[in-house]
């Protein structure tokens, strides 16, 4: 949102020829045009002091309104007064939303001045920027609730209805290009507020249902190294709830301001929190969808460390199938025996070579054995699953049987 607000000050800056500054209705410093002149007037002690500090004090804030600046409904020239440290007259544009001052855009005044053309196309550039504001004091206001409904909601009327209000509540912006962000585990049951996450309209916490892989030795064999152990003992530490987040993007091919929210909300949750990212979607009709796509991309995440800390179902490959399919009781009979804890290097050996398409030279280099040694474990799977690793649907079966252990709820 800085970068929209600094392009229409800009273009206002180059509309009047004059250095433009944005503040908000309470004299904050938004953002503010390049000054390039060499006449050091123009940059008298009131500009100066809303650049540094990014605020005026209350007293210049009483002696600006008090020519009238809130209610008016175009430019308003401001004479200089050198005693209260204003140096140079003003142009004050009000930006306004629906007939409420929302902030005001500053400009140096000089003779002969900007023509009422000139104003004119400014106060259109103004009434853009009133629109950047409402949005983001809407997208303050907590929807947590609204929010958490829709994700919840059975599919029917009351999802509808849930859709209904949460479109109500967001207004216009309900209408745009969004990503959903899932965040698991998420540490409680309360979310952040919305002001502290750039881009989103809206976040909310909800139960977390088989949030990690299954602590069997077979699962964190799967992973090698250290990372192994690590992934049984995050369902030992993981919690109960998830936290979505509702980002706005500016364009499908865009995921930046979701992954910098991931990253952030992540980062807050702890050392074993990933995040997941839906395909983006415009409006928030299919939010279920997106809801379901962001918590696969993240259970996808925790079971598979390569995956990243961010993942977006886009990316998560085989996971888009396996996370949508109903969690088997049990593992399939032919894959059970391999995942028992005697046989967690190989059913290793078994996901590697397959993940290495079937390539020996690339799984034994992969796994740091000799290809000979490849071959005599994959000689064994074969005898503990009744397999053939000749044979494609066995080959097929075998590699989504473990990759399907990882994603096992832990008991």
């Amino acid at each position: 949102m800085k970068g929209d607000y600094q392009e229409l000050v800009d273009e206002i800056s180059g509309l009047l020829g004059a250095p433009a500054t944005l503040e908000n209705r309470d004299f904050e410093l938004i953002s503010f045009g390049a000054h390039d002149s060499d006449d050091d007037s123009a940059m008298d002690p009131v500009r100066t002091r809303s650049i540094l500090t990014r605020k005026s004090t209350p007293a210049v804030r009483a002696w600006f309104e008090g020519f009238g600046i809130a209610r008016a409904t175009g430019p308003v020239r401001i004479p200089a007064a050198p005693e209260a440290g204003v140096f140079r007259d003003r142009i004050c544009l009000p930006v306004r939303h629906r007939g409420i001052v929302l902030g005001y855009v500053w400009l140096l005044d000089a003779e002969p001045g900007p023509t009422h053309t000139q104003l004119a196309a400014a106060m259109e550039v103004a009434e853009r920027i009133g629109g950047f504001l409402a949005d983001e004091e809407r997208a303050g206001t907590d929807l947590s609730r609204e929010f958490r409904a829709v994700l919840t909601a059975e599919r029917g009327w009351q999802y509808d209805m849930a859709v209904a209000a949460l479109q109500s509540a967001l207004g216009p912006t309900s209408e745009g290009l969004h990503a959903v962000v899932c965040v698991a585990p998420w540490p409680s049951g309360d979310a952040p507020s919305v002001r502290t996450v750039p881009g989103a309209s809206a976040l909310c916490t909800v139960q977390w249902v088989a949030a990690a892989p299954a602590p069997t030795a077979a699962a964190a064999a799967l992973t090698p190294g250290p990372n192994g152990a690590g992934a049984a003992q995050l369902v030992r530490d993981s919690g109960r709830h998830a936290l979505a987040a509702l980002v706005r993007l500016r364009a499908a091919g865009a995921l930046a301001p979701a992954v910098t929210a991931a990253n952030r909300l992540s980062g807050t949750a702890g050392s074993d929190a990933v995040a997941g990212i839906a395909l983006p979607r415009r409006g928030i009709g299919d939010l279920h969808t997106s809801w379901r796509e962001a918590a696969s991309a993240a259970r996808a995440a925790l079971a598979q460390p390569r995956l990243g800390t961010v993942a977006d179902w886009a990316s998560i490959g085989p996971y888009r199938l396996l996370t949508a399919l109903p969690q088997a009781p049990s593992p399939d009979p032919a894959i059970g025996p391999l995942l028992a804890p005697a046989h967690a290097e190989l059913a290793r050996t078994a996901e590697v070579f397959l993940d290495c398409a079937g390539q020996a030279g690339r799984a034994a280099s992969t796994l740091g054995i000799h290809r000979q040694t490849l071959y005599y474990r994959l000689s064994r799977v074969e005898q503990l699953t009744g397999l053939d690793l000749d044979e494609g649907e066995d080959r097929l079966l075998l590699h989504m049987a473990l990759k399907a252990a990882r994603l096992q709820p832990g008991p």
